[in-house]
């Protein structure tokens, strides 16, 4: 059995106390990994932003906001967990300022300078032990297998799974499942649940040559002397 980490949904970026910048990932990708995972007998906690869906009932979850919010529930988390799928959408942009009174519309155009927010997936990958895992997602409009290995590669990730932008808030996707050499595992369509299954089951190797590895590093322990 191993711990895994899993962050769903969108996070959101204010420009003022009531408006935001987001995007219309529904989480059901997350949902549908994390009940694949604890079918197979693993421990789930789910990161997940605002969604309007329902996560298994075994699972603990960590609900957050914004892209910083769900960065600092992750980076507190990871350590004490065997691997992370970041299946999330988080908001890659936020405002340089954020007006602490709602914008008022004065009839001219609304300007937004915006700045980069922290990548979640490749902060936690770049800090991960010899025993610990990571996968990740690459929503692509163009040369989307090229651009998901290249995005494995900079983000320090075991597996990449490559999906284009039909599945943002959609009840199905087809995935390409890459290997860390950038071959092809896997590629699967269907509902967001075979898909998740198909995902867990590309992963189950992984988590046992991790484990593997982590047990064979760890020390026997001496028989006493009489």
């Amino acid at each position: 059995m191993a711990r895994i980490l899993i962050t769903s949904g969108p996070t959101r970026q204010y420009i003022d106390p009531v408006r935001y910048l987001t995007n219309a990932s529904s989480g059901r990708m997350g949902a549908a990994l994390a009940s694949a995972a604890l079918q197979l007998g693993h421990e789930v906690l789910v990161v997940s932003g605002p969604v309007a869906i329902n996560y298994p009932s075994s699972a603990q979850v960590v609900m957050v906001e914004t892209t910083e919010d769900m960065l600092a529930a992750v980076m507190h988390h990871f350590p004490d967990f065997d691997g992370l799928i970041g299946a999330a959408a988080p908001c890659d942009y936020m405002p340089r300022r954020v007006s602490s009174a709602k914008i008022a519309k004065d009839g001219q155009p609304l300007q937004l300078e915006l700045m980069e927010t922290a990548d979640v997936v490749a902060t936690a990958a770049s800090r991960k032990a010899a025993h610990q895992w990571v996968v990740g997602f690459a929503l692509e409009t163009e040369d989307r297998r090229f651009r998901s290995i290249v995005k494995m590669q900079r983000k320090c990730c075991d597996l990449m799974v490559s999906n284009g932008p039909e599945a943002i808030d959609s009840l199905t996707n087809e995935v390409e499942i890459l290997a860390a050499d950038g071959t092809t595992l896997k590629h699967v369509s269907g509902s967001k649940q075979v898909v998740a299954e198909a995902i867990l089951q590309a992963t189950e190797s992984l988590i046992k040559s991790k484990l593997g590895r982590s047990n064979a590093a760890k020390p026997t322990s001496k028989a006493a002397h009489p």
